[in-house]
């Protein structure tokens, strides 16, 4: 994605991956990484060494996270000493990290980063995650106008109208609405769009009803080691650690490519048990008394190997060594090894 592109940053939730870009940083294809959680005091030291190879941007969204830089700047006198560019993160409706708008601690945060020398406020952050739940593209395009209206609103507090920020909104199914946004932005402000799961997508994406179920990137291969006639299921050897225990609209943990009704319905941490979706939905126990009963020996058989759709691409990703990119016709034309770890 950024070999070709027009922007040379991104953003990273653990230093390994930060440390596994550094010879983009060399090759001069990356620029800036924005640290994607707000930095606990045991992550101050190392990101503080990573700044001497690329830059190095954090989320704050409260005031003792200034207050440990400024304290590790003092101890730590050999560190680097320009500010820290830092996004104050907001909270537009996700509850996750971030402030509300309306909120005095806002107000006071940005008060207490124009006095701190330890950062310079390099604009506004905050993503949607609730726009998951979005289900149609009138939906989406709701809540990315809350995410634009936030960080404006949130831009107006800053002493001195013109001072030029960085506005950061997006995830994945709002960004699929942009090309509707109609919002006018002030001179001094740049827009930036973040989605992460934009270029693989999964079945949550695929119910916010934004993209469709061929437009999943992401596939888990895994063989059929028994088939139970008896209960009408079938063991294969992806289980929790494969696809993690994520849910989501579409039954199950994971649906089977080119078996439609076929799901894995319950899982221990090696084993995975695909049975009839419609079983998954009505809940362990449940047995499908509808007319058109599907027959397990005649989909699988000991030895099969079945691609899986995912319910959460990013977790599942997490818990594979390699990635294996294939072609129209699924040969594997290259190999990507991940930076695992914290």
């Amino acid at each position: 994605m950024l070999g070709d592109g027009k922007f040379k940053k991104t953003v990273a939730s653990t230093l390994s991956e930060i440390r596994g870009l550094l010879p983009l940083a060399k090759e001069g294809i990356l620029d800036e990484v924005l640290y994607g959680l707000p930095p606990a005091s045991g992550a101050i030291p190392f990101l503080s060494e990573l700044r001497s190879s690329v830059k190095i941007l954090l989320m704050i969204d409260h005031e003792k996270q200034i207050s440990l830089l400024e304290e590790f700047a003092k101890k730590n006198p050999e560190a680097p000493t320009a500010p820290w560019d830092i996004y104050i993160k907001l909270d537009v409706g996700t509850k996750r990290a971030g402030l509300p708008l309306g909120s005095e601690r806002l107000q006071k945060l940005i008060r207490r980063a124009d006095e701190s020398p330890a950062v310079s406020l390099y604009g506004f952050y905050c993503h949607a995650g609730h726009s998951y739940g979005c289900r149609t593209q009138e939906e989406a395009e709701g809540v990315l106008a809350d995410e634009i209206n936030g960080v404006l609103s949130a831009a107006k507090l800053i002493v001195g109208g013109d001072r030029k920020l960085t506005l950061s909104v997006g995830a994945t199914p709002t960004a699929h609405v942009v090309g509707s946004l109609k919002t006018a932005i002030p001179a001094n402000v740049t827009l930036e769009l973040h989605a992460g799961n934009f270029p693989t997508n999964d079945l949550q994406q695929v119910a916010t009803g934004l993209v469709a179920a061929e437009d999943q990137a992401i596939r888990v291969l895994a063989e059929v080691c028994s088939v139970y006639p008896e209960r009408n299921e079938a063991l294969i050897n992806a289980g929790t650690i494969a696809l993690s225990k994520e849910t989501g609209p579409s039954p199950g943990f994971g649906s089977v490519v080119g078996k439609p009704g076929w799901a894995v319905v319950r899982m221990s941490q090696e084993h995975g048990i695909v049975g009839e979706a419609e079983v998954a939905a009505a809940g362990a126990g449940s047995k499908n008394a509808g007319p058109e009963r599907r027959d397990v020996e005649a989909n699988f058989e000991v030895g099969d190997r079945v691609f899986l759709n995912v319910q959460h691409a990013c977790i599942t990703a997490a818990a594979f060594y390699v990635y294996y990119v294939v072609d129209e016709d699924d040969v594997v034309r290259d190999t990507w090894v991940p930076w695992k770890g914290w």
